[in-house]
This record gives C-alpha cells, structure tokens and sequence, in this order.
C-alpha cells in the first residue's frame, strides 16, 4: 500500500473512531454515563425509560430527590439524538423553568464544544438543529410554536394549569410522537396535575412516584444527615411530611389558608425585588419581630389598580434568631430610604411595647403608631384570606412563602372567637408579616408617593 494510501486510511479510522465516541446513545441511561458523568439511581433508570418510551410521563417525587436534575439530562438527550427538535420547558414561574436551563448549561460544559452553541440563560442551542427554551407561564407563548417536548415543572404549583395544559396539548397534537412530562410535588387536588395521577381519563400516563425511601443514600442524593433533620423539622406537621417527602396528597381542613386558593394567587411574572432596587409605587410594609423563637421577617406589599402585590418578604437568613431589634430597625429605614417612600408604621405594644416605637421615631421612620396585635389578629388574617379568595392578592412563585401561608391553623372557641396557631416545629412569621402588610394597606390607603408600615411583636 502506497504511503499516502496508509496516512488517508489512518485519518479515516481516526475519524470513524471519533464519530463512535460522541455518537449519542439510543439507551438515555447510557447518556448519562458516558457523556454526563453519573451513573443513574433505580429510580432514575425508571423515569428514563418510562420517558423514552413512552408519549405522556407524569413524576410524583418527594423534596430532595432530583426531580429538575433528571429530567434536565433527559431533555438534553433528546434535543442531540433526535436533530431540528424543539422543547420547551414551563412551571410555575420563569426564574424556576430558567433553573432548568441552568442546570442543562452546567452538563454542556461536560460535552465536545462541537455539540453545542454558546450557552445562554434562556435558550439552549445544539449544532444538530435542536432547541431547548424556557417559557413564561402563559398559554398564549405555547401556542404558537411547533414543539416536539414540553417539560412542565412544579405543575401542581401552576396557578393557570388548566390552560396551560390544554395549549401544551394542542401544541402537541401536530406532531404523531411529540411528547408531555410533567413533575412535582404534590399540593392541591385541585388540579390538573391531580387528575392525571387519580382519573381514568389520564390511564395512559408513565407514572413515577418516588419517595424519601427510595431517596435516600446510598440509593439517592437525599442525605440521612438532611433526612433527620427535615423529620424534625416536620415532626409536629404529619401534612406537610406526607406531600414533601411521601409525595402524598394531603390537606388539613383546619388550615386557615387552603392550598388551592394559594396556588391561584401564584403570578407567574412576580419575582421579588431587592431591598436596594429603585422601585416607585404604593408600598405597605409588615414587619414581625422575633428573636428566640421566632424569626423576624419583613414583608412588602404594594397596591396597584388591580390588587395587592407582594413585592419583598425577607426570610431567616436575613434575620436568624438573635438578631437584635435594632438591626431590623436599621433594614426598615434602609428600605424607606432607597425606596424613597414615606410611612405609616403600626407597631404591636402588646409583645415589646412602646420602646420600639420610640426606637423607630429616633431612627427617623415617620408615623409611628402603636397598636394591640392580638386583638386585630382575626381581623388581618380574614382580610388575608378574602382578598386572596376574591383573586386580588398576588404572590410570586417562593416555596418558603408558600408553606408558611399554608401552615396557619385555625380553631373556633365556643365562644365564637378564633384562635389560631401552627405545628409545632413550623414557623408562621411569613404568615403574619404579609398580614400585617395587606392589612396596613387595606386600613391606611394613601396616595401615590406614600407607604403604610405595620410591625407587630414576638408572638407568645
């Protein structure tokens, strides 16, 4: 064989040798090893198969369990084995469908350059003509192009789920193999995501339902170190452990806020705002102080034509217990400041009294006024829970807010009155700053240019 016969058979086995090695496999699982790095779980290895074979696949995971990690390399599979497919990717808000991209972005980089297109937050792009893009919570984007896979995050946290659902369908119906994922963990029955997993109507669903069981190590990423401690957690809340972690639905009907009415509140565009954002508008602000038990917690809300929105609502790694009064005092004035509103402060004398509010007039917030908070508790919470009801409240998509309006309890005394309390081991902080917030806004309207403040005292 003549030398330039055995260097051009060289460069061909060469080059057939590199073709092998970055052929995307037909098995995802194999994908995931030899491309992506990691050996799936059983469970895994389950929903990988119930997705490649199957049209329709529905997973009711427990927390903790690698629901949007899964199913980000599974969509990435897909776009690079099948070239020129589209796939769209929905939940309950945009920032968590762009978490999916991320976590897509992070496995590009394990692969050959040659796969893929500079990586952007919104959309991913591959050199085979394929297309992974995240969309805002709004049937109308859905509608219109030609998608081959939608992913749906956190479907039972979609406030619009039935016509999202019904546009993802239709979507789907021009293409003969186009295919539905949905995942979450569970919330309200009502809800499609529900239907899919208890009607008949939904039987030809691929159905994986994992809990802590088969999550925890050595079989999951779920930690027993992390494990113990959501126990505790949990442990005075039976509800909250059967949907997190059993991936159950459950509902205690003593819940003063149901699910189903939170769920609705959910706006999808809503994300909130940093205490140094320049913002103008109406802005009502609730404040609960706590400190031993209790976490401080400062929310702000803000009126518009149409309603009330929750634009802020700090959580326990801005105010750990301990932290001292006067540093919550300090967050209050820094946002009165950068927001450049004036205020309309209510405070709780029936917890840490007057010197708070003396506290705050020394700090240079204006309209201090104290007031009893136990005894305008029913009051803030019916205000609360009407103003959501009549679908004038929005939220956005935050878990820990969520929860916590989901876990205020309520009993009625043969009295009439109502009492209200949490499980033990929860915390309702979240609850009563968002209640003292709206109620502030309810009770104080104020022109344009103008806030109202509500602050109440560590609860007994």
């Amino acid at each position: 064989m003549k030398l330039e016969q055995r260097r051009k058979l060289r460069i061909f086995k060469q080059e057939f040798q590199s073709t092998e090695e970055t052929r995307i496999p037909q098995d995802p699982v194999d994908f995931f090893r030899l491309f992506l790095g990691f050996n799936a779980t059983a469970y895994q290895k389950d929903l990988a198969k119930k997705f490649a074979e199957n049209q329709f696949i529905t997973a009711r995971w427990c927390r903790q369990s690698g629901k949007s990690y899964i199913t980000s390399a599974l969509l990435l599979w897909y776009a690079l084995l099948m070239e020129n497919s589209y796939l769209a990717v929905v939940g309950p808000s945009w920032r968590q469908t762009k978490l999916v991209i991320r976590k897509i972005n992070g496995f590009l980089a394990k692969l050959p350059k040659k796969f893929y297109r500079k990586p952007q937050k919104t959309i991913v792009e591959l050199t085979n003509g394929s297309r992974i893009e995240c969309f805002p919570n709004n049937p109308e984007t859905i509608r219109g192009p030609s998608l081959d896979v939608v992913d749906c995050e956190e479907m039972n946290f979609v406030s619009n789920d039935e016509e999202m659902f019904d546009a993802i369908i239709w979507t789907l119906a021009t293409k003969t193999q186009g295919k539905f994922i949905c995942s979450s963990t569970p919330w309200s029955t009502d809800s499609v995501f529900w239907r899919i997993w208890n009607e008949d109507a939904f039987k030809g669903y691929a159905k994986s339902h994992v809990t802590w069981r088969e999550a925890v190590e050595p079989n999951g990423p779920l930690s027993k170190n992390m494990l113990e401690q959501i126990k505790r957690q949990y442990e005075g809340d039976g509800w909250r452990w059967s949907r997190e972690m059993e991936a159950e639905w459950a509902e205690d009907t003593n819940r003063w806020l149901p699910q189903a009415v939170i769920c609705k509140c959910i706006d999808e565009n809503l994300e909130f705002a940093r205490i140094d954002a320049d913002l103008k508008g109406r802005f009502y602000v609730g404040v609960d102080l706590g400190k031993h038990r209790d976490f401080s917690v400062v929310a702000v809300i803000e009126r518009r034509e149409d309603g009330y929105y929750l634009l802020h609502c700090t959580d326990e790694k801005v105010f750990p217990l301990e932290t001292p009064y006067a540093s919550v005092i300090g967050y209050v004035k820094k946002l009165t400041s950068k927001w450049q509103v004036s205020c309309h402060v209510c405070v709780d004398i029936g917890g840490v009294g007057d010197p708070i509010v003396e506290e705050m007039q020394r700090g240079g917030i204006p309209n201090v006024e104290g007031i009893t908070f136990q005894s305008r508790k029913e009051e803030m919470a019916t205000i609360l829970k009407q103003t959501m009801i009549e679908g004038r409240f929005k939220l956005p998509y935050d878990r820990g807010v969520i929860t916590e309006l989901n876990v205020e309890m309520f009993e009625l005394t043969k009295s009439g009155k109502i009492v209200f309390n949490h499980p033990s081991g929860s915390h309702d902080d979240k609850f009563w700053a968002i209640a003292l917030a709206l109620y502030a806004a309810v009770k104080h309207p104020v022109t344009s240019g103008f806030v109202s403040f509500g602050v109440v005292g560590e609860k007994s």
